[in-house]
């Protein structure tokens, strides 16, 4: 059996806020990472995402599109970010640090 006659075993995945899609195919071992998410049907069922701007993974680290995957692998298509990590932590720290100066102000009056 060569290599091109064995089958490995993949999931597509692309999560929304309120749900998750897991489409999984039995590929064939060079199949690229662009290929497989062609091959899933993802884009048609979600015509917002657009490979040349949404980043995609195995297991939360980035690959290329031209990459191959391993048997079992999970390829992720990551959505855009709606707010920055580092903007929400800063407001929250603001928003903890007059917390805490409202409580003094109020232990003193």
């Amino acid at each position: 059996m060569t290599s091109e006659e064995k089958l490995i075993h993949v999931e597509v995945v692309y999560a929304l806020p309120e749900a998750q899609r897991v489409i999984k195919l039995a590929i064939t071992p060079d199949t690229q990472v662009q290929e497989i998410i062609e091959q899933s049907g993802v884009l048609e069922m979600y015509p917002e995402i657009d490979l040349k701007k949404n980043k995609v993974g195995v297991y939360s680290r980035n690959v290329k599109l031209n990459a191959t995957v391993h048997d079992g692998d999970r390829l992720e298509i990551y959505r855009p970010l709606l707010a920055d990590p580092k903007e929400i932590r800063r407001k929250r720290a603001e928003q903890a640090k007059q917390e805490a100066l409202d409580a003094k102000a109020a232990q003193k009056a």
